[in-house]
Formats: C-alpha cells, structure tokens, sequence
C-alpha cells in the first residue's frame, strides 16, 4: 500500500483521545504486533543489535465539524490526525511491512500507544514500558510527532495549576457591598499579557520559557459579582528545569498576585542527547535540520525509562490540532526515506 493511501484509511478510524480501540485493532492486524490494552508493540529488543524504536500515539484531539470523510486531494491527505501524527504511523507501518528486518544493522520495535493528547497522568506510554521491560534497552527512540521533517532535540515540560482568586459575592446594581474576584485578576492577566519569553540556550539549540492563561472561570449569575475566579495557568519550561523547579515558580507567581494556587497536571522536560551515537548517525545519513522541541512529547517519558530519545516525523507543526488538518503526501515519503536510509546504513 501507498504512504498516501495508508494515511487515508488511518484517518478515516475515529481514535479522539480515549477511543483508541479500533484504531488499535487496525494496527495490530497490520504489523501482526502484540496488543497491550489499546496500545500495540511489534518486535521485540534483541540483545544481539542495538535497538531503535519508532514510536507514534493513536489518539488524535476531539473531532471537530468537518473532519470526515476523511480526503485525499492535490497531493494532501485531509482528515483528523493527518499531521498529528496518522501520516507518520503509516510511514511506521509501511517500514514494518516492506524492510527485511532480518538484515538491518539495528533492532527495529514499533511502538503505537493510546492517550497521548489527554492528561499526562493516563497517558498509555507508561503502563506499556512498565509491561515490556525490554523496551528500556533500547539505544534510540524516535517519537514520529510533526516536526516538519527536523530533528527536533529535547522537549519543553508542561504544568498546568489552577490559581483562585477569592472575593465577595454581591448584587450586580450594587458591587460595592462585595469584591468582584474576576477585576482581582487583572493585575495577574497583565502581567502575563507583557511577561516576555524566556530564552533558554542548551547547546546550540534555543528553547523559550512561557507562561499562558488558557481558561477562566468564574460565572455564578449574570446578576451576580463573582466572589470566585479560577484561572488555568499552563507553564512551559526548558529542559534545564525540574518539575520542583517549575512548581516553585508557579507558586512564586501565585503568591505575588495574591492568588492560591494547585497544581493539577505536572509534565517533565525531556533531555537533549545531541551526544547520543545513534542520533549523530541519524543526523549524517539524513542531513536533517536540527531543532529545539518547543512544545511537550513523551521523549520525556522515555527518557525517564532510560530510553535516550528524540522527535522526527513527516507532519506539519502549523497543522496540529487545526480545522481540516492536513499532511503532505511528498513529506510521508521523504520521511520513509529518511527513516530507511538510517535504519538500513547506521553504523552500529
């Protein structure tokens, strides 16, 4: 089958976060792998090769109006999930099916898991490595996530906290018997409005630091001055920073603007392994640009299993996540290309 239309029958299965089941059953008839709940393993880390796993996740965002029939139309596959990331599980599935695996240089495993876009907390990732050991002994991973075809290094971590501002609630006609606690937020939102990003240097990569409100809620009655506010704050921090570190700094902020603050949702940052041999192959064989991984990926989850990992795939980082979201037919086959190059001709 055609990368193309692999990617069409992938989208055309509804796998919004939570409902992996049929994409995943998909899968496992297509690589013939072993099925773990709604995630599929094909291979198996051989001790006698260095091993190389390719790892995608099966969900997509919730759907939205307009996301099916998924289309294939002037040299671009729409549907949900064709960038992130069904057009780089169809590159993973078309090299399982066509290399003869037998006479790669490395171990080839595939990895295809479940929950990804949802809280890190229930991510499928996890309780797969914890059932398959093996796959901590694996010398490089490469998370298939859009990345434009570079080689994007690291990943930002993510928290999200909720911080409360408290008030008194009061009629609407009359606020001055209470304290309005959304106008008690302002001061926070402008700051935040004209905060700067934080420019991180690791090496020759640059990652920024942001801080971003993302939801606010504080409704009681149309009539009623609020005597709550809550607002979502999510923080995005550089892979020099620890989940303490960035907790800490969450706190800071609450404290200055008179807020409490919970952190509901804590995502480490994930190493840069410029260093690694592997990946220094990757990058000679494929000449690919290199990057800083702005947003959050499990490379962090893997590398906290001992697994050195790093982002590369054929989806479009603009297409993410958007209305008719869209991958490019040329990049699914310059990323197989790619891929096969390095794991046929990477020295060991």
């Amino acid at each position: 089958m055609d990368l193309a239309a692999r990617t069409l029958q992938l989208c055309e299965i509804k796998s919004p976060v939570g409902d992996e089941g049929s994409i995943a059953a998909y899968v496992q008839d297509a690589v013939r792998g072993e099925r773990i709940g709604n995630a599929v393993v094909a291979g198996r880390v051989n001790p006698a090769k260095p091993a190389v796993i390719l790892a995608g996740h099966l969900d997509t965002v919730p759907l939205q109006e307009g996301d099916f029939p998924a289309r294939r139309e002037s040299g671009r596959i729409y549907g949900r999930g064709a960038s992130d990331m069904k057009g780089a599980l169809a590159v993973m599935i078309e090299l399982w099916d066509r290399l003869d695996r037998e006479e790669l240089p490395v171990e080839l495993v595939e990895v295809f898991y479940d929950r990804e876009e949802g809280p890190v907390a229930e991510n499928g990732l996890l309780p797969l490595l914890e059932k398959r050991p093996d796959l901590r002994k694996a010398r490089l991973a490469l998370c298939l996530e859009p990345t434009d075809l570079a080689l994007q290094l690291g990943c930002c971590g993510s928290m999200h906290a909720t911080l409360t501002f408290r008030g008194k609630s009061a009629h609407s006609a009359r606020p001055w018997q209470g304290e309005n606690a959304i106008h008690r937020c302002g001061a926070l939102l402008t700051h935040l409005k004209d905060l700067p990003r934080k420019e991180i240097r690791i090496g020759e990569l640059t990652f920024y630091e942001v801080m971003s409100v993302t939801r606010i809620e504080g409704f009681t009655g149309r009539n009623v001055v609020p005597a709550k506010a809550e607002l979502n704050v999510n923080y995005r921090f550089a892979p020099d920073r620890s989940l303490q570190s960035a907790e800490e700094e969450i706190e800071k902020l609450a404290r200055t603007f008179g807020a409490e603050c919970r952190v509901t949702d804590r995502a480490p940052s994930g190493p840069v392994i410029v260093d690694n041999p592997l990946l220094q192959e990757f990058r000679a064989l494929t000449a690919a640009p290199l990057e800083a991984k702005q947003a959050w990926t499990d490379v962090a989850q893997l590398a906290a299993h001992g697994i050195p990992a790093a982002n590369f795939g054929p989806g479009e980082q603009a297409q993410a996540h958007q209305r008719n979201e869209s991958c490019g037919e040329e990049a699914l086959e310059n990323a197989y290309r790619q891929l096969e190059r390095f794991l046929k001709e990477a020295a060991t």
